[in-house]
This record gives C-alpha cells, sequence and structure tokens, in this order.
C-alpha cells in the first residue's frame, strides 16, 4: 500500500477509466459490432458491447482492488437496469466512460456511460455493474474487504448517492414483485384468462414461447483461473433473447433496456449451460424476455442455477418507429408472476 493510499482515501475521479472503440477509422472493428453488413440504423451488435462494458467494469474494479491486495480479484455479481437512450450508430465512434460510485465494505459500483457525441451531450446509454471483491480461488475463495472512496464533489456525493438509492430501490422493487396482485392487476389476468375460454381464441400462450439452448464452456472462455468471463455468457444471454424475440416483433426487436443481471454462481471450465428463454410479457409496441441460465458440472453432480437476465425490446418499423406486438397470454400461475413482474416493471419505468 503507497503512502498516498494510506494518508488519503481516493476518491472516485482517481478511479476513472476511458476507452474508445474507433468505429469510424477500423473496419474489422465496425464489422465485428455490425448487425448486419448493410446500412440500417441502430446497427451496434449490442450483446457484444455487453461483453466490453463487462470487462470494462472488471478492469476499473481490479486496478483499485489490487492497490490494497496485489492478489485480490473481482466478479460481477449484477448488472442493474442499462438503459438505451439513442440508438447507436456503427459508423460513429463509442467512447466508454467508466469511474467507481460507490465502495461498499466489499463491493463495487462501477458506472459507464457511453456516449458517441464526443462532448457527451447526447448520452448512448449509462450502465451499472456491481462488483465484488474476492481472494482465494476454488473452496478456498473468500469476500475482501476493500477501503472506502473519500467523495468531495457535489458530483461524487450525488453518484454515491444514487448508487446507494438504486441498491435499495432494487431491494424495494424485489420486494413490490412479490406482493400479491392489486386489484386492478388480478382484473387484467382474469381478462387474459377469460379471453382464452372463449371458441375464437387464437393468441399466443405464453407457455408456447420458451426456448431452450445448450452450450459447453470451453477453456478460451476462461477469465480467472477456472473461471468463465461472465461478459461472454451475457453475451450469449442477450443475443438468443434478440433472437427470440425476433419470432414474435412482426417488425425488428430492437434492445430498449437491460432491466437486470444476476450472477448467482461462478461458471467453471467444462460446465454445460442450459438457457432457458422465455417472452413473459407484451405491451403495446415492447416485449420482456427472461433468460435462467443453469450450470450443470462436467461430472453431472452440481446443477445450479448461475445467471438470470431481463431484457427489453421494443418493434420497431425502418425508420426505428415503435410498431404493435402480438398480445401474449399466461396460462399458468408461474406464467401469471413472471407476467405480473414485467407488467410492473414496465409500470414503475413509465411512471418514474
Amino acid at each position: 500500500m503507497t503512502n498516498k493510499i494510506k494518508d488519503k482515501a481516493m476518491r472516485p475521479i482517481d478511479t476513472a477509466m476511458e476507452r474508445t472503440l474507433p468505429f469510424s477509422k477500423d473496419p474489422k472493428l465496425r464489422r465485428r459490432f455490425m448487425i448486419l453488413d448493410k446500412e440500417i440504423p441502430g446497427n451496434i451488435r449490442w450483446g457484444r458491447l455487453l461483453e466490453e462494458l463487462d470487462k470494462m467494469a472488471e478492469d476499473v474494479a481490479l486496478k483499485y482492488v489490487r492497490q490494497f491486495d496485489p492478489k485480490g480479484r473481482v466478479v460481477t455479481a449484477a448488472v442493474d437496469d442499462i438503459a438505451l437512450h439513442v440508438p447507436g450508430d456503427i459508423n460513429e465512434d463509442a467512447y466508454l466512460r467508466a469511474r467507481i460510485n460507490y465502495v461498499g465494505r466489499t463491493s463495487m459500483e462501477v458506472g459507464i456511460r457511453v456516449d458517441q457525441d464526443k462532448e457527451a451531450k447526447h448520452s448512448l446509454a449509462a450502465c451499472y455493474f456491481t462488483m465484488v471483491a474476492r481472494k482465494g480461488h476454488g473452496e478456498a475463495a473468500k469476500s475482501l474487504p476493500i477501503p472506502s472512496l473519500n467523495y468531495e464533489s457535489k458530483l461524487e456525493k450525488k453518484r454515491y448517492e444514487r448508487a446507494i438509492q438504486r441498491r435499495e430501490a432494487y431491494r424495494a422493487q424485489m420486494n413490490a414483485l412479490q406482493e400479491p396482485p392489486s386489484k386492478e392487476e388480478f382484473n387484467h389476468l382474469r381478462d387474459l384468462h377469460n379471453a382464452q375460454q372463449k371458441e375464437d381464441f387464437d393468441g399466443l400462450l405464453a407457455g408456447e414461447l420458451v426456448r431452450s439452448n445448450w452450450e459447453r464452456m470451453y477453456p478460451e472462455q476462461e477469465n480467472v483461473p477456472q473461471k468463465i468471463f461472465g461478459g461472454y455468457v451475457i453475451r450469449r444471454a442477450f443475443e438468443l433473447a434478440l433472437m427470440h424475440a425476433e419470432n414474435l416483433a412482426p417488425d425488428r426487436p430492437v434492445f430498449v433496456r437491460v432491466n437486470r443481471i444476476n450472477f448467482l454462481q461462478p461458471i467453471r471450465i467444462g460446465d454445460k449451460l442450459d438457457f432457458t428463454s422465455r417472452i413473459v410479457y407484451t405491451g403495446n409496441t415492447s416485449l420482456t424476455v427472461e433468460i435462467d441460465i443453469e450450470r450443470t458440472s462436467m461430472d453431472e453432480e452440481t446443477h445450479a442455477l448461475s445467471n438470470t437476465c431481463v431484457f427489453t425490446f421494443v418493434n420497431v418499423d425502418e425508420n426505428m418507429q415503435p410498431q404493435p406486438v402480438p398480445k401474449v397470454y399466461p396460462s399458468t400461475y408461474d406464467e401469471d408472476e413472471r407476467y405480473l413482474k414485467a407488467y410492473r416493471r414496465r409500470k414503475e419505468h413509465l411512471d418514474s
């Protein structure tokens, strides 16, 4: 530990990191991040960008942790509410600006702003990653306490307070999602169930909008010893969710929000991952896709949920104008619960 760190706690600005994706100058990079090899609005491959963002969040957090423990490491615990503000332009450079907003006992929130306007007047997206400091490997791994930051400026204090608010809001949202339906929600679900009893019903049943995909984890996806890079896993989850959304959106589904990604268990080399994708809800022009990822160890002895992901897409025309999507009808208790959670999340965002 340096004398500077001993004498004075670091400020959030001291953790700042910037990177540029030079799409305008690098044809190979531009092609790697394209959705299609032709000119279309919003042609940035967000799954690949999520992978880059997760790696950047790790680098920022690890740089901070390693100042206090050279053998410390960090893992992603959650990705919270990435909102796309405007469509991305694959022909314009992307500027990634990251810093630590908040440090708890062993966890940190890394905020990353994605811009294509160098003056940052019109942000492309804001991203928040929760990273946890760890020490040791395998069964010997444990949480690593880390020193707090010193929040001096008004902006640093504001970002710190917002990070705390996001943590509290997520806990409150999880509690609220467990509440029984209100009268209005009950009537809404009842109408969806009653419609299914009509002889001429031809709607889309939620139970028929489930897809599954298997994938083995190999050494090339390793990040820390024997652990798979979380950014790769969430990229695969996002891309599968987008392809699933294409089955329902009659025009073109575009990403507007990562509602939440939770990392519940580390994934190891040799694990077999089962990605289960469900279209659980549709609004007027939007749809919610949930993906649960279950890992099975090579020896078949471990079966566990490793990740949960919630993504929101909007159906748009060639001019990026929102277009209607078909209504989804839940039939079972589990489907009602998933539908209601998505319904509440959407209402919360509309009311905020």
